[in-house]
């Protein structure tokens, strides 16, 4: 980030909406260094960071962020309880941090589940049908969906290395869900899709489903890129580094760089969707 950036971010009133990174992961750290060889080794990058809440926090105050949301996925049905009490403590021991929740569709107790996620100020769930073993458009997890409605904010991982035909989540999947769950408040990572962003530019671009950052500047060819930042709305663009794989700093530069955008709108994007997020918290 040039000093310029930096200089607009701490200028912002402190009083209003939170420059926030709306995708990361922190893990607890008897874990932390399991699952960097996991994500090493499934997406062949090597994890910049420790995959620790500190260390996180450290990378977001250089890159002028003042909160991050940190997510987690239930790769199985006994995962999810101890998962979601991960995300209450992280909230609860770091005001910076905002956790999503996690469900599984092997867990029945799922409704009981999303009221306690409630009753913890959880404002989000995280679905990542690559890493838990299902598809996106999988029938068991239709009764989630209708049970969510608007209650949380729900960030779906979207595409990977198989193509999008074959892949457990893909860009088409998730236009299924948005017009058959109209209320869903749906965030698509990595700009639509990882790998997929020519079906992201067909199936999510111009809709209402908002888009992240993450892990995609690196990887997605300008004239993709160009063109799915030309034909979405600006204001549902939301910054997200994918930290530990990334640096929030670094992928801000990034941004700036390949996107072709001033510092205003840098800042901007790191603004959009804290309404969203902010009422979620204060709802519950």
């Amino acid at each position: 980030m040039t000093n310029e950036i930096l200089q607009n971010c701490i200028s912002l009133p402190g009083n209003g909406p939170e420059k926030t990174d709306w995708h990361t992961h922190a893990f607890h750290p008897k874990i932390a260094g399991k699952v960097l060889k996991q994500l090493h080794g499934h997406y062949g990058i090597a994890p910049v960071g420790t995959g620790l809440a500190e260390d996180l926090l450290s990378r977001l105050k250089r890159a002028g962020l003042e909160r991050a949301v940190v997510h987690t996925a239930a790769t199985t049905a006994d995962q999810v309880v101890p998962a979601n009490d991960w995300a209450k403590k992280l909230q609860a021991d770091h005001q910076e941090l905002m956790a999503f929740g996690t469900l599984h569709p092997g867990f029945t107790q799922w409704e009981k589940e999303l009221e306690r996620l409630e009753q913890m100020g959880i404002a989000g769930v995280k679905f990542h049908p690559d890493f838990q073993g299902y598809d996106l458009d999988a029938p068991a997890l239709r009764p989630f969906f209708e049970a969510i409605g608007d209650r949380f904010v729900l960030m779906f991982h979207i595409g990977d290395r198989l193509p999008p035909e074959k892949n457990p989540s893909s860009p088409a999947k998730l236009a299924k869900i948005r017009k058959d769950f109209p209320k869903l408040k749906i965030i698509a990572a990595h700009l639509g899709g990882y790998l997929h962003w020519e079906q992201a530019l067909e199936m999510l671009a111009g809709t209402d489903v908002f888009l992240d950052t993450s892990s995609s500047l690196r990887f997605i060819p300008d004239h993709l890129l160009h063109t799915l930042l030309r034909r979405h709305p600006k204001d549902r663009i939301l910054f997200g580094s994918d930290y530990p794989l990334f640096d929030p700093l670094e992928e801000i530069k990034l941004l700036k760089r390949r996107a072709r955008l001033n510092e205003q709108e840098i800042v901007a994007l790191m603004l959009n969707g804290t309404e969203m997020l902010d009422a979620g918290q204060q709802s519950r």
